[in-house]
């Protein structure tokens, strides 16, 4: 059963006018930093592949796989009768999907060694529609390539030369830019073809084998496209289906009940889909050899989709320096994460207040494990490259420290009270002062100091109805810096150490700030 919460969501707009993409980074924050996936290694399934030739319709009934994992005893495959619900397409001619979309829910898979994963399905704009360019088609297939860990190329018939350049013409600078990174920068490509006589996977073997060979006789340009692809992935697979029927290929009215799917396609189909997402075959993103989380993975979207706005076609070391960032961002953000997880327990939300000096010793510690952390994790573009980055968390992490110093002082009873605590204790003095300075004659002294218990009375009314109503703030914080002006003076009267306002501790917190920003 689907999940009716969950949908398709656009991460990648296309404006076709301008032949331009634009990344949804919202969207796409809403779907990868769940508080239960985004710290788990992803595996990014992709279709791609020409426009109509069913990507859609095949990620749907990898939808359907993923749910009914829950009920082993249910046919994943569905009822006869149930229409095809999940990523949007339709039959006939027309083009349906557009830029890149993935499903909302992120799947949790346990594999046999008991590590959990995060399994995203990403669906593709088909190429070559009547709308968009080679550039345009390229884009999306090489971001579809390059942040993917298992490519499923989808074509409908016999493979062709042109289906072979084609791919090599999409793949072409991202491999040129990775190169650099791995002697294979991308991982599993499958080819999937339908309407063959000889079918599954121990059919396609020998078919792309043959497609693909590198022989002698060839000419260098064709030599050349099957050198290509072999250099690209580290992992080629070739998947043979039977044709689905005719209503499926040619009829605008089919919505994918089974009924209308010839049995021999769907007898294989249940061979592919778990060929692709069962737990034993599935394999996480990698990039320079590192497994990228799905907090990770919003850093390269972000990265490739920001270089592509910059450069009409980037160059290679663009790219190359965009993976390194993109790369660096996402040690940057999984160290942060150590250092606010950890604080949070020690002094956040509704935990109660904690001595200052037991936060520095928790914030000290946090720090360097936090710093650890991102020396571990191994990273792109060599040491003084990733320096910038560590000197960035080390000022974002004292801005953190700063932030939860004043969340903390705000739990201290004492800094709440403390300027109706100092009026009150200078409005007792004066009466004090009043009656002493009366009963010995001084009744002018005793006149002041009534006075002055007056001035103080209005004062602390009106800082209560400043804190009840939130009306003349500036009003308020005039009272309470003179509140703490008399605390202050009376303690360095009498020698007793009393711990900084809210508003001298900010702004030391941001004054080392500002001096950690200038060191850097």
């Amino acid at each position: 059963m689907l999940n009716k919460k969950a949908g398709p969501v656009q991460i990648v707009l296309v404006h076709k006018d301008e032949h331009s993409f634009e990344l949804d980074e919202k969207a796409l924050q809403s779907v990868l930093l769940e508080e239960n996936i985004r710290d788990l290694d992803v595996v990014v399934v992709s279709v791609a592949g020409a426009f109509r030739k069913g990507k859609s319709f095949l990620l749907d009934f990898m939808i359907r796989y993923m749910y009914s994992k829950s009920n082993i005893t249910q046919d994943w495959l569905g009822k006869d009768d149930e229409p095809l619900t999940g990523f949007s397409w339709r039959g006939g001619s027309d083009p349906e999907t557009t830029g890149i979309q993935i499903w909302s829910e992120v799947f949790i898979v346990e594999k046999s060694n008991g590590k959990k994963v995060a399994v995203l399905l990403m669906d593709t704009q088909g190429a070559f529609d009547s709308q968009s360019t080679v550039k345009d088609c390229a884009t999306i297939f090489a971001l579809s390539t390059m942040t993917s860990s298992i490519q499923i190329y989808n074509l409908s018939q016999n493979i062709q030369e042109d289906d072979l350049q084609q791919l090599q013409l999409f793949t072409e600078y991202g491999r040129l830019a990775m190169d650099e990174i791995s002697s294979k920068p991308f991982q599993s490509l499958t080819f999937l073809f339908k309407d063959f006589s000889s079918k599954g996977l121990e059919g396609g073997r020998p078919f792309i084998h043959k497609r693909i060979q590198v022989k002698e006789h060839q000419h260098e340009e064709i030599q050349n496209v099957r050198k290509h692809i072999h250099s690209c992935f580290t992992d080629v697979k070739c998947f043979l289906l039977p044709h689905p029927g005719m209503k499926v290929s040619t009829s605008p009215h089919f919505n994918g009940k089974l009924t209308d799917i010839e049995d021999e396609f769907k007898l294989h189909l249940k061979d592919f889909i778990p060929m692709v997402l069962d737990s034993g075959n599935i394999m996480e993103k990698e990039i320079n050899g590192s497994k990228v989380t799905c907090r990770g993975l919003l850093e390269y979207f972000k990265t490739y989709l920001r270089l592509e706005q910059a450069e009409p076609r980037p160059h290679v070391e663009l790219l190359l320096q965009a993976t390194a960032e993109a790369n660096n961002l996402s040690a940057v953000a999984a160290a942060k994460d150590i250092y606010y997880d950890g604080m949070e327990q020690a002094c956040g939300g509704d935990k109660p207040y904690v001595s200052p000096a037991i936060l520095d010793e928790k914030h000290v510690q946090l720090h360097d494990k936090a710093i650890e952390h991102f020396k571990k994790i191994k990273k792109m573009g060599g040491k003084e490259f990733s320096q910038r980055y560590q000197d960035e968390l080390e000022i974002e992490i004292v801005e953190m420290h700063a932030n939860f110093s004043k969340h903390n002082e705000s739990k201290n009873i004492f800094s709440t009270f403390r300027t109706p605590a100092t009026l009150f204790a200078v409005i007792v003095a004066m009466y004090m002062i009043s009656g002493l300075t009366g009963f010995i004659g001084l009744d002018i002294v005793a006149q002041l100091c009534n006075c002055i218990i007056g001035l103080l009375l209005i004062a602390l009314l009106t800082w209560g109805y400043v804190r009840y109503s939130g009306h003349y703030r500036e009003l308020g914080g005039a009272i309470d810096s003179g509140a703490d002006f008399i605390l202050d003076r009376a303690s360095a009267h009498m020698n007793i150490p009393v711990g900084g306002s809210m508003k001298n501790k900010t702004q030391t917190a941001t004054q080392n700030t500002t001096m950690q920003k200038k060191i850097t």
